[in-house]
């Protein structure tokens, strides 16, 4: 499981040793990881780190002295080093000596460069570049590597709310920070260098591939269809019958024991997944562990009872797309229920909810949401964010836009139904659901060797369930 720490978990955690240790040793120690990184990276693009050419844009403060720090140690090893000072009269002072005294150069234009380190702002800068620093960044050509955040990028939120550093890498100390997974496509490849810390529980955490297939529910030999999981899916209507076809088939894909369907696409659904047992009603639905509802469900009167009969029973239910829009004014339905409920709005449907979009702070905007009805929450986006009522957070990024596709929700809600009823708790149903959902997405897009296969929909996503769970299975000890 990968951790991501707050700014300010990360400043109390470096407090100690900052006190500790003498002056300046922390930086040096960032700024020593920093710049094997770029020495790695210049190797990588160019084949060689002597009389390459590296170029520091320097801002106020200790990420500005981690870069000219940086630019010192390259300078020993070779490197051609300048450093464009945004704010000469406020550089870091120590730094500053340090890269002249290696015989680094101050230039006042950022010109051809192999490399360009950004250390413009760190992990406590708020907004967007100033003018002068938008201008430079402008006109970069070279890669860059980010020194702890992408200069205008927020550390805590990932948000964007004007110019800011697109990096190709970045470089991060002591703990990755909760930007490193909410805002991927600005940081590049993010490396991460030890630089001593304590660390606390993070504020937000993701499964890596490996961590889902130890989780994943596979059957063992004293398991049967009941043991395993039983989920009702409650989906589809006579204007999107393929919601119901795509929900059950994932729910069948993502092992789940039994799956049974209630709804007016039962022919349509026992004719493609002939292991689903379908029935007329609710009133005639056997043993079911867990249900989903919602997926092309409709909104009108007897849809929005269908809800409320699902959500008074004392059962795991995963609530989607209609059934959403129908809680917005029927809240009182989840707060007062005991058994789980997992709620799966996209930005639409949240604003829905909650009367307001989530805003820059996705992760704030989730947080309250589950606290202030007592359920789990999982937004949708290339950053997944899930979070129970307690504050729990998980983090489940995409890697690409794979799964932006019409029914991709319906096939993730049939996933979660099916892990809910095999005993998994929300969050983690979530978190694991997520990871395979978007694995699913990619192979489906892209093949199983990586290359481009074709323009991905729901249907072959949801056929390539059964392939991610064995790829996430593979990653663990003594599973092929």
């Amino acid at each position: 499981m990968r951790a991501y720490y707050t700014p300010e978990q990360i400043r109390n955690a470096e407090a100690p040793l900052l006190n500790s240790l003498p002056n300046g040793v922390l930086m040096r120690r960032a700024a020593y990881g920093l710049a094997t990184v770029v020495a790695a990276e210049l190797t990588a693009r160019t084949g060689g780190v002597v009389g390459r050419r590296v170029t520091i844009v320097v801002g106020t403060g200790d990420n500005g002295g981690d870069g000219l720090w940086a630019g010192a140690y390259l300078r020993r090893r070779g490197v051609s080093v300048s450093a464009l000072l945004l704010d000469p009269a406020r550089a870091h002072a120590e730094g500053l000596e340090a890269l002249r005294s290696s015989g680094g150069r101050v230039v006042t234009q950022c010109g051809p460069a192999d490399v360009v380190i950004d250390a413009i702002v760190g992990i406590s800068g708020k907004g967007p570049l100033r003018i002068d620093a938008a201008e430079v960044v402008g006109q970069i050509t070279a890669p860059i590597v980010s020194v702890d955040v992408p200069s205008g990028v927020d550390a805590e939120t990932g948000a964007v709310s004007g110019p800011a550093v697109t990096a190709d890498v970045t470089v991060t100390f002591g703990g990755r920070k909760p930007v490193h997974v909410l805002a991927v496509p600005r940081c590049g490849r993010v490396e991460l260098i030890d630089i001593g810390l304590t660390l606390p529980d993070p504020a937000i955490a993701s499964f890596e591939p490996a961590d889902v297939g130890q989780i994943w529910p596979i059957p063992t030999a004293s398991d049967d269809k009941y043991s395993q999981g039983v989920v009702g899916i409650l989906a589809g209507s006579a204007t999107f019958p393929g919601a119901a076809l795509l929900c059950a088939g994932a729910a069948v894909a993502a092992t789940s024991g039994m799956v049974r369907y209630v709804g007016s696409a039962g022919a349509q659904v026992v004719s493609h997944y002939p292991e689903v047992v379908a029935a007329p009603d609710l009133d005639a639905v056997g043993r079911v562990q867990s249900w989903v509802v919602g997926p092309g469900f409709g909104t009108d009167e007897p849809a929005a009872e269908t809800v409320r009969r699902v959500l008074e029973l004392d059962l795991p239910v995963v609530v989607d797309a209609d059934a959403l829009t129908i809680l917005a004014g029927n809240a009182q339905w989840v707060t007062g229920r005991t058994a789980p409920t997992l709620l799966t709005p996209h930005a639409g449907e949240f604003a829905r909810l909650t009367g307001s979009d989530p805003g820059s702070d996705r992760v704030g905007a989730v947080r309250d949401l589950a606290a202030r009805w007592g359920v789990t929450v999982l937004l949708k986006g290339r950053a997944t964010i899930i979070a129970d009522a307690d504050g729990t957070t998980f983090v489940s990024d995409a890697g690409g836009s794979a799964a932006s596709t019409a029914g991709s929700g319906d096939v993730l809600s049939g996933i979660l139904g099916a892990l809910l009823a095999s005993g998994m708790t929300p969050s983690t149903a979530a978190a694991c659901g997520a990871r395979v959902h978007a694995l699913a997405a990619a192979r489906a897009a892209h093949g199983s060797g990586g290359e481009f296969a074709a323009p991905v929909s729901a249907s072959p996503l949801c056929a390539s369930i059964s392939d991610a769970i064995r790829t996430v299975r593979s990653l663990t000890d003594g599973s092929r």
